[in-house]
């Protein structure tokens, strides 16, 4: 578990109750201690560190230049004092010429802020608090802190002209996590480059009719090789559906109400479209049904039926295949939902029997195998209250509590985001939220970190095989350790393109682990799309395994680690197929005959359904063939030429 200590006893005892000056000029020079701070009634930061990019209206300045230098933590959140929401943004250089170090927003209970960082002797930081939030007067402390071995440090990275960040999701398919700030009348996506640096694309598009205000989510929903988004508004769903070369987005918003909360993509039906999916706060849950041809079909019920919906998230619950629904709830109908998919997208709430309908507030879950035994365990976090549901699976969808004593069953902080991420790379998985970081320790207990940054987007940002933290100017960035890593990167053919829904597993010699593919974790943040795993000191992974939507199951052996592997789902096993693909499909939808381009015109073909089996079957002539036979839905159409089969994906209307 860590601590913090100051310098001294006495440091740590005394309250300076100096007035915080009005101006960055006249900021109040501070030490190690705890600190009293006025109401904030000062000039205003005009430069955004923390939480969202508003401005707040007033602010309160201090600066702090130690003697010696140290790891430090201002926060907050300090003990016997009341809760007061705070935004924090820590600053370097001159106050003409500030530039954002580190910073903090609701990283601790009742939305109190914390941020940790490295700070140089005798270097001066300028600490100023912002009245976004609240303009009250509070409590603060400015500690030495100090790091067990099972704790990785975060530093606020800022990245110059990023703002609003809420994804942090591969782009434009070169296997590096970049940051989205989606918008109103256009959206940013800074796309990481090498080293760390990052270079910013706008893509104006028509205004949105409904914001990402509540919830973000990514998913190649067409599946032609661009990465869409989801906006979930308090009145509705907006699509922006990438073009063919991923240049330009259309806005598609359903004109039907939703109070939209956590937002996915996910295939509900397993018939190898991407599908949508979004609570509803007021109503019943809503899905947007793919039907193959472009358009995506308004569908309510069947989801659960009644209001309170608040963070959905979707993964394989009675390791059966096929991807159930669990639905944190709060407010009006706070009975939660556990809901197993029959295979076929009909889904029935077993949450009642579970014993976990009882009323309990959340706003989110955290899913993930922490004990590593194979299936989905899950840490339902409080939103208000205190009480945090940790439950181990049993192997076939039903769950044992966790036994008393485990770490987050004596853990009182609360928060509306959960997740759960390898983060120091030991091979078990973490969990994020309740204003700290909780680590697995491996033996059914979780320590606690409340210096961690709060929750954000999550991804690999500098490349380096850590997961890094979004925030609102750029990302805290995980300082790592020595521990190995793999990523695996699956993408779909027969299944949808970003094989969500599918699960990877691999064994080394800490065992076996896995991960279920996503879009759309904790409330309202957009992650990375993957399969990160910590290896600890392990020294290779003996295989790699994944079981793809659709049922097929592949493996791969000896993979190099400390890397990134792209793994895309064969189409056969009889010939060897061609690397990339060097044909076309017109039109693609197809109705009753298809061309292609870029072939030789006689040759023979094979068309593959969602399922893997061979629907169709002859030779096509002059490049062109028919598929009027076929029923509505994606395909694969493998040609052969010089004894390499390629292949390529089209759809059926």
């Amino acid at each position: 578990m860590i601590d913090l200590r100051a310098s001294s006893l006495l440091l740590l005892l005394a309250s300076m109750t100096a007035v915080a000056q009005n101006t960055c000029e006249t900021a109040v020079p501070i030490g190690l201690g705890v600190h009293t701070a006025p109401q904030v009634t000062g000039t205003a930061p005009t430069l955004v560190c923390a939480g969202p990019a508003t401005l707040g209206g007033a602010g309160l300045w201090y600066s702090f230049t130690p003697g010696a230098s140290m790891l430090v933590t201002v926060s907050s959140y300090v003990t016997g004092f009341p809760y007061v929401d705070t935004r924090m943004h820590v600053y370097t250089g001159t106050c003409g010429a500030l530039v954002c170090y580190s910073g903090g927003d609701d990283e601790g209970p009742g939305y109190t802020s914390i941020a940790t960082f490295s700070a140089t002797a005798g270097t001066t930081y300028i600490i100023a608090w912002d009245s976004y939030w609240s303009s009250n007067a509070f409590t603060f402390s400015v500690l030495e802190s100090w790091v067990p071995d099972n704790v990785v440090l975060f530093s606020n990275t800022v990245v110059p002209g990023v703002s609003g960040v809420q994804g942090a999701v591969d782009m434009n398919d070169d296997g590096k996590d970049d940051m989205v700030s989606p918008g109103y009348s256009s959206f940013n996506v800074a796309h990481q480059g090498d080293a760390g640096a990052y270079s910013i694309t706008n893509y104006p598009t028509s205004n949105a009719v409904n914001t990402a205000s509540w919830s973000f989510a990514v998913g190649d929903w067409d599946s032609n090789g661009h990465r869409d988004l989801l906006y979930g508004g308090g009145s509705g769903a907006t699509f922006m559906t990438a073009n063919a070369t991923g240049t330009a987005y259309t806005q598609f918003s359903p004109p039907q109400y939703i109070f939209c909360q956590r937002t996915n993509f996910v295939d509900l039906n397993n018939d190898g479209h991407l599908d949508a999916f979004s609570c509803h706060d007021v109503d019943a849950n809503v899905a947007f049904m793919n039907n193959g041809a472009g358009q995506l079909v308004h569908t309510q019920g069947g989801y659960g039926t009644t209001c309170g919906n608040y963070g959905s998230i979707f993964t394989d619950i009675d390791n059966d295949g096929a991807v159930d629904l669990f639905v944190a709830k709060c407010g009006c109908d706070p009975n939660d939902l556990l809901m197993l998919n029959n295979g076929t997208g009909a889904f029935t709430n077993v949450a009642p029997s579970l014993g976990l309908a009882d009323g309990h507030q959340s706003w989110s879950s955290a899913w993930g195998d922490f004990d590593n035994d194979g299936d989905m365990d899950v840490l339902i976090g409080a939103s208000s209250g205190v009480v945090h549901k940790l439950l181990y699976n049993d192997g076939d969808g039903t769950f044992t509590a966790a036994p008393p004593d485990n770490g987050m069953d004596l853990w009182t902080g609360q928060s509306i985001e959960w997740t759960a991420h390898d983060f120091n790379n030991d091979g078990w998985i973490d969990i994020l939220g309740g204003g700290a970081l909780h680590y697995n320790n491996g033996d059914g207990t979780f320590s606690h970190d409340p210096n961690a940054p709060g929750n954000g987007p999550i991804g690999d940002l500098n490349n380096d095989g850590f997961l890094d933290i979004c925030n609102g100017g750029g990302y805290q960035r995980n300082n790592g350790n020595s521990n190995n890593w793999i990523r695996i990167n699956p993408q779909g053919t027969i299944s949808n393109r970003d094989a969500i829904g599918a699960r990877v597993s691999i064994t080394s010699a800490l065992g076996t682990q896995i991960r279920d593919i996503r879009s759309g974790d904790g409330f309202s943040h957009m992650s990375f799309i993957g399969a990160h795993f910590g290896l600890g000191t392990d020294p290779e992974v003996e295989e790699v395994s994944i079981h793809w939507p659709n049922g097929t199951v592949e493996s791969y052996k000896n993979p190099a680690i400390n890397t990134t592997h792209v793994m895309v789902q064969s189409t056969t096993t009889m010939v060897a197929e061609a690397d990339g693909v060097s044909f076309s499909i017109s039109p693609n939808p197809a109705e009753d005959v298809i061309m292609l381009a870029g072939t030789e015109p006689n040759l023979n073909y094979a068309v593959i359904d969602a399922s893997g089996r061979i629907v169709l079957a002859g030779r096509a002539v002059n490049g062109k063939l028919e598929v009027r036979s076929l029923s509505p839905g994606a395909y694969v159409l493998q040609v052969m030429e010089a004894d390499v089969v390629r292949s390529a994906r089209f759809v059926k209307k």
